[in-house]
């Protein structure tokens, strides 16, 4: 590479570099237009990111430099916080207080990275009290920032869309009556694969709502892609807010070939996705070793076959332009 070449390459890295350390300032405020999530300037945005873990299990890792770590790094764009409501010793119904300054701990961490982040309530179960608690207090403290999106119901089971449905236009109002803007996200039955039942009876008299699609690689086959094809033909804003490679219990082995099926898929579509899940258990869908910082600064030999894989993803497809 000749000296003119060289200077025009620094250059660019400098450019890529400003414009990623300011990426909410960049996109500001995202909405929703027709099926496609847009910012500020209402140009089509791909979000591209992890999600934690359970904080009831791995609330180690729920910090700031955490975050900081994963958009300097990973080169996330968001980032999810996972709220276990019922699972684990510190969850949200056996130990609120705690839980909720961890999940404070990344949104604040994600508002001062400038990238966005999504607050997860994350249960298989209508727990509607407990819900409109929380997502009051969450809007009134965080409403005013362009960062937030909120996800109501990480994923329902065996209740019906009309069950789920009514519990999500209950906690909506409640997020709207502080937050008139934000994107909420809403689940859909059987772990958030039936998105045709929302399509055939979508929400009314809101905007900004998106219904998210789960997927993990080895085990969905392309009949949930045609699936959400569908759904998003007749209508319907798709957010995949939990995604990865292996197989739908988070274990066994990564199916590299159906998992890059999945990222173009998305990619072709302009549909965000956030990979799961920032934890340390002997698992191949938890990225990380025990070896692993909790405070980020991982080398490689801190990340497992999967964290290096979606490192891998994410650092191309956020860097692409």
């Amino acid at each position: 590479m000749d000296l003119k070449s060289k200077f025009f390459a620094i250059i660019l890295l400098l450019f890529y570099c400003v414009s990623n350390a300011q990426f909410v300032k960049k996109h500001g405020q995202l909405s929703v237009q027709g099926t496609q999530l847009v910012d500020k300037d209402k140009n089509p945005i791909v979000l591209r990111g992890m999600s934690f873990g359970w904080h009831s299990m791995w609330p180690r890792f729920y910090n700031e430099k955490a975050v900081e770590w994963l958009k300097k790094d990973f080169k996330c764009t968001i980032v999810r916080a996972a709220l276990g409501i019922e699972e684990g010793a510190k969850s949200y119904n056996k130990e609120p207080q705690f839980s909720k300054e961890k999940i404070k701990a990344v949104v604040d961490g994600a508002i001062k990275s400038d990238i966005y982040v999504i607050i997860d309530w994350h249960s298989h179960n209508i727990n509607l009290k407990e819900a409109t608690v929380f997502f009051d207090e969450m809007s009134k403290t965080y409403g005013k920032y362009p960062n937030i999106i909120y996800e109501i119901f990480n994923e329902p089971d065996y209740e019906t869309w009309p069950e789920v449905k009514a519990y999500s236009e209950e906690v909506i109002k409640v997020i709207r009556a502080n937050d008139p803007d934000n994107i909420i996200l809403v689940g859909s039955p059987r772990w958030d694969q039936d998105v045709q039942l929302p399509a055939a009876d979508p929400i009314k008299g809101y905007d900004n709502l998106m219904y998210t699609m789960h997927f993990y690689a080895a085990t969905h086959e392309k009949w949930l892609r045609d699936r959400t094809d569908e759904a998003i033909k007749r209508g319907l804003p798709i957010f995949v807010s939990e995604s990865a490679g292996m197989e739908a219990t988070g274990d066994g082995p990564l199916n590299y070939v159906a998992w890059q099926e999945y990222i173009d898929w998305m990619e072709s579509r302009k549909i965000s996705w956030i990979t799961w899940s920032v934890s340390d258990k002997d698992e191949t869908c938890s990225i990380l070793q025990k070896s692993a910082n909790s405070d980020g600064n991982w080398k490689e030999k801190d990340l497992k076959e999967s964290g290096i894989k979606v490192r891998e993803f994410l650092r191309k497809y956020n860097t692409e332009k």
